[in-house]
């Protein structure tokens, strides 16, 4: 069990110290007044590209700690593509009554519950999108880095029948944690539970018997912000709840970039997995490549555009140009968010302290409100 100055040590260390990530790029999202419930104060803001056409996809984007959703559109290049392809841009995104880091809640049981919290806004988000821009309800598809990508995972679990495909960037597996030390260590590869167990607490989460959504899955083999094993359990997590097999059906290599892909029993593509060699924590870009993103603080320009490669995975975009991956090395020191770099994690851990039993003045309370000031955390 964590002691309590342990936890605090963590808590402080995950303290933002830089203005949220890539808050400076150009911003070409909207807001949209959330008309429906929204019982986690989430701020809805959107893209529609001048090609959109009644019937179009819908893509829901979620950022990552520290981040805006204008700024992780900048560096991803969601909005560039959408404007290639005529498809509609969801992003919710955190505030800081919530977070204050700018994260979602996605290890917080009343936040990861199919009937409340952040992932009911999202729901009800998404059912606002398509109801007032006429989009296609069987294409909608949802895809976020780090915590977002964690909380993609909730979303394709929650509310599998509302997505056609997802895709987890940097992220851990759904319910891999509930508890504030339980998130630390899986973010850092530590315990959590099986593959079996993991399928089961995705059959749990709705009562949804399939078929369930794609999935595409990226990690950087060098991101000691969310340790790389936690691909593995999502791809284990995902396999396992359609009883597919463990060998993939098909490998391919590119430079650095290993991709994998695992086939039903019909020979359909239903997960693939991307390693980039060398890679630290963040979304693999390709702008001069793709013309598509910016690369930034968790804005990798690895030669591989992950958010092009993701649109072709579920079918609403062209295949990207062949990737110019660099050696492993190259990667490495080239990498914006790669170890040997200084800066701020983006995963942070909801701040959302519950309230603690009195004691009585100048004792042990004293000490942890000292501690938990020290630590930001409490003013």
């Amino acid at each position: 069990m964590r002691t309590l100055s342990d936890t605090i040590a963590r808590l402080a260390a995950a303290q933002p110290h830089a203005a949220p990530a890539n808050a400076t790029g150009r911003d070409r999202l909207v807001d949209m007044l959330v008309t429906g419930f929204n019982p986690g104060q989430l701020r809805a803001r959107i893209y529609l590209p001048e090609s959109l056409r009644p019937g179009a996809p819908l893509v829901v984007v979620l950022h990552g700690c520290t981040q805006t959703a204008a700024g992780y559109d900048h560096g991803s290049g969601w909005s560039t593509l959408a404007d290639r392809y005529g498809f509609a841009l969801l992003y919710p995104e955190q505030q800081r009554a919530n977070n204050a880091n700018l994260c979602f809640n996605w290890f917080v049981p009343d936040d990861i519950r199919r009937d409340g919290g952040e992932v009911l806004s999202i729901r009800h988000m998404i059912e606002q999108m398509i109801a007032d821009h006429d989009l296609d309800p069987a294409r909608v598809f949802v895809t976020g880095l780090s915590a977002g990508g964690a909380m993609t995972a909730v979303m394709l679990a929650t509310w599998p029948e509302v997505f056609a495909g997802g895709a987890i960037v940097a992220g851990l597996p759904f319910a891999s944690a509930r508890t504030m030390p339980q998130a630390f260590d899986r973010m850092r590869g530590h315990g959590g539970a099986g593959g079996e167990e993991l399928a089961g607490r995705v059959r749990e989460a709705s009562s949804h018997q399939g078929p369930w959504p794609i999935l595409s899955v990226w990690h950087g083999t060098a991101d000691h912000t969310v340790a790389a094993s936690n691909m593995e359990a999502i791809v284990d997590q995902w396999r396992l709840l359609q009883g597919i097999d463990e060998t993939p059906a098909h490998t391919e290599s590119l430079g650095g970039h290993h991709r994998r892909v695992w086939s039903d029993a019909h020979g359909n593509a239903r997960i693939e997995a991307h390693a980039i060699d060398g890679m630290g924590h963040g979304t693999p870009i390709a702008p001069g490549a793709t013309g598509c993103g910016m690369a930034g603080p968790y804005m990798l320009d690895v030669g591989v555009s992950s958010t092009q490669h993701i649109a072709a995975f579920w079918g609403i975009a062209d295949a990207p140009v062949a990737d110019r991956v660099a050696p492993r090395a190259a990667v490495a020191e080239a990498s914006p968010a790669a170890p040997r770099v200084a800066q701020p994690k983006p995963l942070r851990l909801p701040a959302r302290p519950r309230p603690m039993a009195p004691v009585e003045a100048g004792g042990v309370k004293k000490v942890i409100e000292d501690a938990l000031r020290a630590a930001g955390l409490m003013r």
